[in-house]
């Protein structure tokens, strides 16, 4: 919920969080270097999320904005894969979301570039293509919560560590995958995610 126009498209117009809404996978949930997702056989549908991915590189706990900065090395394109169906179950029972967020593969991983490599991340434009045709364009500087916000933030809860991913949140367009789909997530016109649904 970190999109504006996501959160009406799932949730209708008003719906504002005035923190950040977060969640976490296991890291049983990471697929990277092009290898395959696979449809699980628990959900009818499972929904492609797109969004920039902050790599840590620093122990940290309880990090002002100011030095937020110097926690993160590089980024990425990622998809949180998110089986809708499970999801709105739990909603309905008001449970958490664990189970639709955090499946085995749900965390498909594109290949990381050094956060040098971009004036301002916060001004970045991404999309995913599927089977040659894009189905969703997102603008970093759409962000509710920007990086360095969000880091601030988990880092009060969390001791963030080394390795630990962070998805940034997904912008307006997701939608449903199917089975032999091609998906090719790209950053900057640099294409950084590349594998196909099994």
């Amino acid at each position: 919920m970190n999109y504006a126009e996501h959160t009406r498209e799932l949730h209708g117009e008003g719906v504002h969080s005035e923190e950040p809404v977060i969640f976490m996978k296991p890291d049983s949930a990471v697929i990277q270097k092009g290898k395959p997702f696979f449809l699980p056989d628990y959900s009818k549908r499972v929904d492609y999320e797109t969004e920039l991915v902050v790599r840590i590189s620093r122990l940290g706990k309880n990090i002002s904005r100011r030095f937020a900065s110097r926690y993160y090395d590089a980024v990425t394109l990622g998809i949180d894969f998110t089986a809708r169906d499970l999801q709105q179950k739990a909603k309905e029972k008001g449970y958490p979301w664990l189970i639709s967020k955090g499946f085995d593969g749900s965390a498909a991983l594109g290949e990381f570039v050094p956060k040098e490599q971009f004036k301002d991340l916060q001004d970045l434009h991404f999309h995913l293509d599927i089977d040659g045709q894009t189905v969703q364009k997102g603008y970093t500087g759409d962000m509710l919560f920007q990086i360095d916000e969000i880091i601030t933030y988990i880092s009060q809860f969390m001791t963030l560590k080394i390795g630990d991913l962070l998805f940034t949140g997904t912008p307006v367009g997701v939608g449903p995958v199917s089975l032999d789909q091609h998906l090719e997530g790209y950053l900057e016109g640099q294409k950084l995610l590349d594998f196909y649904i099994r």
